[in-house]
C-alpha cells in the first residue's frame, strides 16, 4: 500500500512540474485541482446514467403514489410492489449514489497524501508545497495560529470559504426550488407521517451543501482544494444534466 501511496505522490509531483511555468510556487495545489477534474471526468458518464434514473424515477412518482395509497395498510406489499414499478421500468433506486462512492477512495487518497510524514520509507515532498501563503498540508486552525482570519494564509481559506458559500447557496435555491414545484414522497406515506424524523430531513435537504465548509475547515488543504473543486464541478453538472428534469429530481447535490 505504502508503494501505492508513493506511486500516487511521484504523478502528483510530475504533474506539478508540468504546471510550474504557468502556477510558480502553487503548481502543487493547481495539480490537485486538475486531478480532481480528471476524476470528475472519468464518473461523468455514471453521473449521467444517474441522472437519467432520477429523471426516470421523478416520472414515476405519480404511479408510486397510486401504489402508496392502494397499499397503505400493507407496507410489505406497497414496497415490493413499488419494487416490482422500478424494476419494469430499469429504474435503480441507488444509480444515484455511484458517482459520490466512486471518489470517496480519491478524496481519501489526497487525505493521506498530505497527511502522512513519510511515504515508502522517505520524507514526503509533498509537504512543503503551498497554495500562496497556506501549505497544503496545513488546516484552518493553523492559518488561524499564523497570522488570522486575514493573515496570508487565512485570505486562501476565507477565498475557499466564499466560494463554497456561493455554491451552497445555489444549491439551497436550486433545491428549494425544486422541492417546492414537486415534494418528494416520502417512504411511510405521501406525506411521511409514518415515518419518525423524515419532516425534519426533507427540511434538512437544502442545507446539506453548506456541510461542506465544515469539511473545507478541518481537513488538510490539498484535500480541501479536492472538496471544493469537486462540489463546484458537481453544481454545475447537476444543473446542466437536470435543466429539462421534472420538478424535485435531482435536488440535492452531492456532498463530495
Amino acid at each position: 500500500m505504502s508503494d501505492f501511496f508513493r506511486a500516487f505522490a511521484d504523478l502528483v509531483a510530475r504533474l506539478a512540474d508540468v504546471l510550474q511555468p504557468l502556477f510558480h510556487a502553487s503548481a502543487t495545489a493547481a495539480a490537485i485541482v486538475l486531478f480532481t477534474m480528471a476524476v470528475r471526468l472519468a464518473v461523468h458518464p455514471l453521473s449521467r446514467a444517474a441522472a437519467r434514473g432520477q429523471k426516470a424515477r421523478a416520472r414515476l412518482q405519480p404511479q408510486v403514489a397510486e401504489l402508496r395509497r392502494k397499499h397503505a395498510k400493507n407496507p410489505e406489499r406497497m414496497q415490493k410492489a413499488i419494487m416490482e414499478l422500478h424494476k419494469k421500468e430499469q429504474v435503480s433506486p441507488l444509480s444515484g449514489c455511484l458517482p459520490s462512492l466512486l471518489q470517496l477512495p480519491a478524496f481519501f487518497l489526497m487525505y493521506h497524501l498530505f497527511s502522512t510524514g513519510e511515504l515508502g520509507g522517505e520524507p514526503n515532498a509533498l509537504l512543503g508545497h503551498s497554495l500562496l501563503a497556506a501549505p497544503l498540508d496545513g488546516r484552518w486552525h493553523d492559518a488561524l495560529a499564523d497570522g488570522g482570519a486575514f493573515g496570508p494564509a487565512g485570505l486562501v481559506y476565507v477565498a475557499l470559504f466564499a466560494l463554497v458559500a456561493a455554491v451552497a447557496t445555489f444549491n439551497y435555491r436550486r433545491t428549494k426550488r425544486q422541492m417546492a414545484d414537486n415534494p418528494l414522497p416520502a417512504p411511510g406515506g405521501e406525506e411521511g407521517q409514518n415515518v419518525p424524523g423524515m419532516g425534519a430531513m426533507l427540511k434538512f435537504m437544502p442545507l446539506m451543501s453548506f456541510m461542506t465548509l465544515v469539511t473545507v475547515a478541518v481537513v488538510p488543504l490539498a484535500a480541501a482544494l479536492y472538496v471544493v473543486t469537486s462540489t463546484t464541478w458537481s453544481a454545475v453538472e447537476r444543473a446542466w444534466l437536470y435543466r429539462d428534469a421534472p420538478g424535485g429530481a435531482g435536488a440535492v447535490a452531492p456532498a463530495v
